[in-house]
């Protein structure tokens, strides 16, 4: 499970582990925008809080990321326009597979070379300039 981390609540409740929700609040600045709610779906954490294994909460770079390697793929894949929620998760796993810090994380979630990832991008580029700032100039906000 990835989410902003300026509003990472089910981070935050998973990491108390107590089962309780978790609302952050404040100023959640992120070009995440669909995920800078703060507060879980009640219903929902139920079932993600006992069938979900791990939550990550990840920075802005990670998504800006994400939208670059989808947008420009290895030669034969398809590009996808993602936009930042959307592919925060596919730049998260790309860091998780590249960082050596994340050998941890990559051998508890049983990943290597041959692992094959379903990831689903919510979004594409709902804001086009946005999008064209992050994908063709780098910018990370």
């Amino acid at each position: 499970m990835v989410e902003a981390d300026v509003a990472a609540c089910l981070y935050e409740g998973a990491k108390a582990g107590d089962g309780n929700i978790r609302i952050v609040d404040g100023d959640m600045q992120t070009i995440m925008a669909g995920l800078a709610c703060g507060e879980p779906n009640t219903i929902s954490w139920d079932i993600l809080k006992n069938h979900t294994d791990t939550f990550i909460s990840a920075p802005d770079w990670a998504a800006a990321e994400g939208m670059r390697m989808l947008a420009a793929p290895i030669k034969g894949d398809t590009p996808v326009t993602s936009g930042e929620s959307g592919a925060a998760p596919f730049g998260v796993l790309a860091s998780i597979m590249k960082d050596d810090s994340c050998q941890a994380l990559r051998e508890h979630l049983g990943l290597n070379k041959d692992s094959k990832v379903l990831l689903f991008s919510t979004e594409g580029d709902t804001d086009p300039d946005r999008y064209k700032a992050i994908v063709w100039e780098g910018k990370d906000r």
